[in-house]
């Protein structure tokens, strides 16, 4: 199981437009069969700043997810509304075991 934490910084204008953009994408990416999750956050403390957490079944699963029109419309909605260039972090699972998911 790979996961990736999405960091994502939206400009104050565009906080509604982009949870809009980012739960329909989040809603079709679920049916992927390689994503076993992917939960949009939105910080506390600060609307302007969200975490896409992906958890994907195999190496192949996010290169597999980018291939997706709906991946490459979420894209290509929420580009001029970032702050700036969303980051990412890839994590190994631990717990649960990845049979679990």
């Amino acid at each position: 199981m790979l996961v990736v934490h999405v960091h994502v910084h939206v400009k104050p204008e565009h906080v509604e437009a982009f949870k809009l953009a980012t739960q329909e994408n989040a809603r079709q990416s679920v049916q992927e069969p390689g994503i076993a999750a992917f939960d949009v956050v939105q910080q506390a403390d600060d609307p302007t700043c969200f975490v896409l957490v992906e958890a994907y079944r195999t190496p192949q699963a996010p290169a597999a997810h980018k291939e997706t029109p709906h991946y490459a419309a979420w894209r290509d909605t929420v580009a001029t509304m970032m702050a700036e260039p969303r980051t990412s972090v890839k994590f190994r699972n631990l717990f649960p075991s990845d049979e679990n998911w």
